[in-house]
């Protein structure tokens, strides 16, 4: 596969995410380290705000009403996977200049 393919790959869940930095790994570019960083970084802020909303929704059931504010993650992840597609190291909106520098062992 190569680093474009892997790219998009790694938007696709976490196995998805190790399938490409375990393959690309001796191979990566610049693109490639770039998306594995993005993803990552989205896998976790989405993973923690699904937890603080489950105890919120389940703290206080008025505002369940929130958990739709999970679906900017799927939009954010879409636009992650056509990014790649078009070879663009190009940040996600809101999180992805926090994330442009950070995971050292990506590369």
């Amino acid at each position: 596969m190569d680093n474009k393919t892997l790219s998009i790959i790694s938007y696709i869940t976490i196995i998805g995410w190790l399938v490409a930095y375990f393959i690309g790994k001796d191979k990566a570019d610049s693109l490639l380290k770039y998306h594995l960083r993005q993803a990552l970084g989205l896998g976790i802020v989405s993973i923690i705000f699904n937890i603080v909303f489950t105890a919120v929704a389940m703290a206080v059931p008025a505002l369940s009403f929130l958990g739709l504010v999970g679906y900017i993650f799927i939009v954010l992840w879409i636009i992650g996977i056509i990014n790649a597609a078009n070879s663009v190291e190009k940040p996600l909106p809101l999180i992805g200049k926090a994330f442009e520098n950070k995971f050292a062992f990506v590369g």
